[in-house]
């Protein structure tokens, strides 16, 4: 791996540990919860690639370093004075979750896409984009379940979309403007989408409640 995608995917496993044990604070888990809810959501969406993908045992068993970068991550959120600067104000801890959880969907959006083409030399789009999707909303969908919430791409603004939207536009353009630039687009499409979204609050449509 150059040095591209390993900052690239150092910048996303940090903001994806940051926004589990960030979800962890708030439902006042101990330092195990947090550390845990960083880590489930750094790796769950690569583990989940891995398997589907066949590449067995998941790339966190063989190289653990992600994993020990987003466990270290998290305990740094746990330390009093950041977990207090992160927490006093409201608005400043939904700021903070929302840009760590739109970097990490972008950055792993992409490179779920990167390990795609690279197990799969022959693979169509489809397998791309869903691939890339997964990778993205995975860790997110693991963290929600497991801190006893509906998963959040379910039920609150544009989420999965904007990773569908990102991953469309990086497998489209990746024959025509190479791996880096594709892979940078795809990944600001998808922050940009993610970050509108939840400012201007687009939503899709809800289903009303039975009885309603």
């Amino acid at each position: 791996m150059d040095g591209f995608l390993l900052v690239f995917e150092i910048l996303g496993t940090i903001a994806f540990a940051v926004s589990g044990a960030m979800t962890g604070l708030k439902k006042r888990m101990d330092l195990f919860g947090v550390v845990i809810l960083g880590l489930t959501t750094a790796v769950g969406g690569g583990i989940i690639r891995d398997l589907i993908l066949g590449l067995t045992p998941p790339t966190m068993f063989q190289n653990p370093v992600y994993a020990l970068i987003a466990l270290a991550t998290a305990a740094i959120v746990f330390i009093p004075v950041v977990r207090r600067g992160l927490t006093r104000n409201a608005r400043v801890y939904e700021t903070c979750l929302l840009w760590m959880d739109s970097v990490g969907l972008g950055v792993f959006t992409v490179m779920g896409i990167f390990i795609a083409r690279s197990a799969q030399q022959s693979c169509g789009a489809f397998l791309l984009i869903f691939v890339g999707v997964i990778t993205g909303v995975g860790g997110g969908v693991v963290r929600d379940m497991m801190a006893g919430m509906t998963p959040y791409i379910f039920v609150k603004h544009i989420y999965a979309c904007a990773s569908v939207a990102g991953a469309a536009l990086c497998v489209a353009l990746w024959p025509y403007l190479g791996q880096t630039v594709s892979m940078l687009c795809g990944m600001a499409v998808t922050v940009a989408l993610r970050v509108l979204s939840a400012h201007f609050r687009w939503n899709l449509p809800r289903a009303a409640g039975v009885g309603a």
